[in-house]
């Protein structure tokens, strides 16, 4: 039962309710994207090229338990994805529906980074919010079924929770941007190389103006996006910004359903009457503003605070750790540093007999799919991971092995440096999760002049 105390500012910022146009509108959008999402996966090869083809997949440490399921079941955990998003979209058995979609993509997102994206990061957060959300109360299969659940209205942090979210997602963007490489259209220049031969813009891309205009528009429009959606007189300049700015990436960059989930959002911004008015005309309009604080408003905004402090704080970490997050990956994922840099290299790795001290001949390429050998040319943990798997292989075989590892980096087209200690065993080496890792090279080093690297880089690697 709603509780009847005078409602603080907290509570009517969060409870008080307004029309749920926005939210129902979201969930059909919401839901057919995921949808498109889990059936492109099975259509363009993703799921065979990454999760099937592999001999084994790069779990994010910790989750090594999670692989994906043998034969052709990624395809029917695809399939049941695909399922959950046409249930999301009519609004039947809605919560259960988005429930088993949210832990099946954060299961894919675990068990795999070969395709590492914050776009995939994102997806889980916002699917999970969407496990709360009301958004099956009206124009549903739910509601249709159980008239009683039908509402017109959602209370105002249904909005306020996607508008804070976004908020923390471009404003990090952005920041992250702020480094030199970004700055002078070096990293917009790398990105491009690899479009030249796009249709009509592939030449246009290789322009130095276009690098310029991508990296400080790229900065503008993530800095200023929210605030300028925010404000009624930029609104609609905003809006059609952000349908320049979303379709630019998603035919450059091809980055899946994001650039169109980024254009839903934007329902949340407009008032409730205009999108009542252009959406939902013969559903009555709810104007009365009502604060209905729930009996558990408490815990609530207790987790409401708490995963906003998280948000916060996450993309901060790398902060905490020695040396360039650029160059050591440390504190990278799950910081919206989105699109940032591209890297490439050459890693080998060379197995010695720990009993012999005799070399054992290895070809990597054995172990791995192209996708793979291109992650574990240029990222540290996966490199550390691989060389687990080696000493695995042999272990099986009876043979205690010590791995050393001789790889090579560039970031953003610059000068190739070391980036992994060759005298360091990292078969034998501990993983430490929140620690710096010793065995990596300093981004300041300097390779000595007299010293030739002749080396056969893998594709850059562009996150």
């Amino acid at each position: 039962m709603p509780n009847k105390l005078l409602p603080s500012a907290m509570h009517r910022l969060l409870f008080k309710h307004i029309d749920n146009s926005a939210l129902i509108v979201f969930r059909i959008i919401f839901g057919f994207l995921i949808f498109m999402e889990s059936a492109g996966s099975i259509y363009t090869g993703w799921i065979r090229r990454t999760l099937m083809e592999p001999q084994v997949t790069f779990s994010f440490i910790g989750f090594e338990w999670l692989q994906p399921l043998p034969g052709n079941g990624m395809y029917f955990y695809y399939g049941v994805m695909g399922l959950c998003g046409l249930l999301v979209m009519i609004g039947y058995k809605y919560r259960w529906s988005m429930l088993v979609f949210t832990l099946l993509w954060t299961g894919t997102y675990l068990m795999q980074k070969s395709s590492y994206n914050n776009h995939y990061y994102l997806l889980i957060l916002l699917s999970a919010i969407m496990v709360f959300q009301p958004a099956h109360k009206y124009l549903s299969v739910d509601a249709r079924l159980n008239p009683k659940i039908k509402m017109i209205s959602m209370p105002n942090w249904c909005a306020l929770v996607f508008i804070l979210q976004m908020f923390i997602v471009y404003t990090y963007g952005a920041i992250a941007k702020i480094y030199p490489d970004w700055l002078d259209a070096t990293v917009a220049e790398v990105l491009m190389r690899s479009k030249k031969d796009y249709f009509l813009v592939g030449e246009l891309l290789q322009q130095k103006w276009a690098h310029y205009s991508i990296a400080y528009g790229g900065i503008l429009y993530d800095g200023l996006i929210i605030p300028l959606l925010l404000w009624k007189r930029t609104r609609k300049v905003a809006f059609f910004a952000s349908i320049f700015f979303h379709l630019f990436n998603s035919f450059v960059f091809q980055v899946g359903i994001f650039p169109y989930l980024a254009l839903a959002f934007v329902l949340f911004f407009y008032p409730t009457a205009t999108i009542h008015r252009i959406f939902l005309k013969r559903k009555p309009y709810y104007d009365q503003e009502e604060v209905i604080v729930p009996d558990y408003h408490k815990p609530f905004i207790a987790v409401f605070v708490v995963y906003f402090i998280v948000q916060i704080g996450l993309p901060l970490r790398h902060w905490f750790f020695k040396d360039d997050v650029l160059w050591t990956e440390e504190g990278h994922r799950l910081s919206w540093r989105m699109m940032l840099r591209a890297k490439s290299g050459r890693t080998t790795f060379k197995v010695v007999d720990a009993k012999t001290n005799m070399q054992i001949p290895v070809q990597i390429e054995d172990y791995l799919s192209s996708k793979q050998l291109r992650t574990v040319s240029t990222k540290p943990d996966v490199i550390w991971q691989f060389a687990q798997r080696l000493k695995q292989i042999f272990a099986d075989q009876g043979r205690d092995v010590k791995v050393y590892v001789d790889s090579y980096v560039r970031v953003n087209g610059g000068e190739l440096k070391q980036l992994i200690d060759p005298e360091v065993d990292l078969a034998n080496e501990k993983w430490h999760p929140f620690k710096h890792s010793d065995w990596l090279m300093p981004s300041n080093q300097e390779t000595p002049s007299n010293k030739k690297v002749e080396i056969l880089e893998s594709g850059a690697q562009m996150e």
